[in-house]
């Protein structure tokens, strides 16, 4: 039984797309970025203590019971641009994105009773450059309030975004081929 450790709709929606048979059960954990973490350790450390942590909750588990933890982190300028705190924050994660390329990271985790897995995807996303104007009217609509760098690929920003270097679906939430690679590698229950 696979047990998905996020709240995230996007990643429910993923994984029900590839059709993926699941259950969801977030994981409460402290994502604060630690001094000096480094954004793939940190998205992966975060993955990994959510999958680890309903893992935990679950200790009478089915030895078939795999838990997926995931993070996704937006960087620019060695910076971790998590989900904006505010309209302003926002705003000024639009702009540090403006006009240029950034990193999309996802921290993926597997736990299982044989085994526990860790990776991480990479992709590059570039931003056409925006005016106030453009950053003022998509922060009104909502959309960037719960996501990482303030943006969502699969929305309204998809007009700024000419290019992309990587896995589509790691940029909305969740690397499929990553995961479903992942879960094939996972020893069958005994």
């Amino acid at each position: 039984m696979l047990v998905l450790a996020s709240a995230s709709p996007r990643r429910r929606e993923l994984l029900t797309q590839a059709g993926f048979s699941f259950e969801v059960q977030p994981a409460d954990v402290n994502e604060d970025l630690r001094p000096g973490e480094d954004p793939i350790a940190y998205v992966t450390r975060l993955a990994r203590e959510k999958a680890e942590a309903v893992f935990a909750q679950r200790t009478s588990a089915d030895p078939e019971l795999v838990v997926l933890g995931a993070d996704t982190t937006v960087c620019v300028d060695r910076q971790v641009l998590g989900k904006p705190e505010s309209a302003e924050d926002a705003a000024r994660m639009l702009r540090l994105l403006s006009g240029r390329t950034h990193r999309v990271i996802t921290g993926v985790a597997l736990v299982s009773a044989a085994q526990s897995q860790v990776a991480a995807e990479v992709t590059a996303v570039q931003f056409v450059s925006l005016s106030e104007a453009e950053i003022a009217s998509y922060i009104a609509t909502g959309e960037p309030n719960d996501k990482a760098g303030a943006y969502a690929i699969q929305g309204r920003a998809a007009r700024w975004i000419p290019r992309i270097e990587g896995c589509y679906f790691n940029v909305v939430g969740l690397p499929i081929a990553l995961v479903s690679t992942l879960l094939h590698s996972l020893p069958s229950p005994e």
